[in-house]
């Protein structure tokens, strides 16, 4: 693999995506650092400093940022994703939905044409209530993070950061088509990221005055390094189910006769849950920030607390099995299988079938579930245990490494295609023709 790196620079081909995703992400970290006209930068940053369990806090995270110094990419790319998700998720209960999955790139065009729209109806009214929130809050001085509120002051943010959000969207699709790998992916990542020079400048502080051990650093280290190795062997591992092909003959011609496998992954939802899972526990402390006489009752589900890590592994277990339904039909499965005349050795096709996927996609279900939960609640109790002062795990980690994974992934199709590409070519196939000679 990492050969396969030091070969990328070579081709011309692949050097220009990358050169390209760079800059475009380059862009992204530049649109970062361009604020929103008429709010108090620094008393906006106080705030958030008081703000790290709740939405506001958590939505920070992903955006790199953005929304801590409120720029012009303050909704980030959060809008487009919630949308896509959605839409994913409606497909069960929408047969239009459903087909238009199945219809191949038409249908792929059509789907995105809607999330498109979705994005700017949902970046509207995100932009709105933010717009509005901003407005009432206070910051830590007492004076308003609005220099003058107002309508007009409304009508310019909602403009502002939906038309920033729209620009992202554009620059993720640009990366995805000139680039390499997932754009919307790629910039989440950059987000997360972008966090981390901070976050070391702060532990390497701590170390220097005393407050935490070289020791101790170590050994943050080492558990860092673990988690890091288990989410890319749990990522990368599958549940291979045989399938062997029945022979039929068509003319004069045999086909079939093959052996193959079935390949499920352990972490089949992938980090939906406990995206869904975050946003669900830190609603009632954002809305407490409004609501004073919910602050009691918020409590309970402060991050690092007994109750709030006991509910955040129950919804990552529900989401695991929830997406995963919605996502795998294990009845499409037998049946494609049984059109093409493929069957699992030892189970009857068709109904037989699907129960047996159901079953086995049940099972390494349940392992995903264990998985997530263990490596985002993790780093939530070596958090309080050893007051860590850097995010090294959770939700931020596994989106860092699952995109890694398949950056990577990307990069050796390339490579792939590039080497047929040069063995099917002009020159590859007088190659062949002067081999067929001699």
């Amino acid at each position: 693999m990492l050969e396969g790196l030091s070969n990328a620079s070579r081709i011309p081909e692949l050097r220009r995506r990358l050169l390209f995703t760079a800059m475009m992400l380059a862009v992204y970290r530049i649109g970062v650092a361009v604020p929103t006209p008429g709010i108090d930068g620094q008393a906006l940053a106080s705030f958030f400093d008081q703000m790290k369990g709740t939405l506001f806090g958590w939505v920070n995270l992903f955006n790199g940022g953005a929304l801590e110094h409120f720029s012009i990419l303050a909704l980030g790319i959060m809008p487009y994703i919630s949308v896509a998700i959605i839409l994913d998720l409606l497909k069960v209960a929408s047969p239009y939905l459903d087909e238009l999955y199945k219809e191949g790139e038409a249908g792929r065009r059509k789907i995105t044409q809607y999330t498109r729209y979705g994005t700017v109806g949902l970046a509207l009214i995100q932009g709105f209530m933010i717009s509005v929130s901003l407005e009432k809050i206070q910051a830590p001085g007492g004076g308003s993070v609005v220099y003058n509120p107002g309508i007009g002051f409304e009508v310019m943010t909602v403009l502002t950061v939906t038309a920033g959000t729209m620009f992202l969207m554009w620059i993720g699709e640009q990366i995805t088509e000139r680039g390499v790998g997932n754009g919307i992916s790629l910039i989440i990542m950059a987000g997360i990221i972008a966090r981390l020079p901070s976050a070391i400048g702060t532990t390497v502080q701590f170390v220097r005055e005393g407050e935490m051990s070289i020791f101790l650093l170590l050994f943050i280290l080492a558990v860092a390094a673990g988690v890091i190795y288990g989410i890319v062997y749990i990522e990368t591992a599958q549940r291979r189910i045989p399938i062997q092909y029945a022979r039929r003959v068509v003319g004069r011609r045999v086909y079939g006769g093959q052996s193959s496998h079935l390949p499920l992954k352990i972490n089949t939802s992938g980090v939906i849950p406990p995206i869904f899972a975050s946003s669900i526990l830190v609603f009632p402390a954002t809305l407490a920030t409004f609501v004073p006489f919910l602050k009691p009752y918020s409590a309970y589900l402060t991050p690092g607390g007994v109750y709030y890590d006991l509910v955040y592994v129950a919804l990552i277990v529900f989401f695991c099995y929830f997406y995963t339904a919605v996502t795998f039909n294990p009845v499409d499965v037998a049946d494609n299988l049984k059109k093409y005349g493929g069957f699992i050795p030892g189970i009857r096709p068709g109904r037989f079938t699907a129960d047996y996927i159901d079953r086995v996609l049940s099972r390494i279900t349940l392992g995903g579930a264990i998985y997530v939960s263990a490596v985002c609640v993790l780093p939530t109790i070596l958090i309080q245990r050893f007051n860590v002062p850097f995010y090294f795990g959770g939700t931020a980690l596994l989106i860092v490494v699952g995109v890694a994974i398949d950056f990577v992934a990307q990069i050796q199709t390339h490579l792939i295609t590039r080497n047929y590409e040069g063995f099917m070519g002009p020159g590859g196939t007088r190659r062949m023709k002067s081999r067929r000679r001699a």
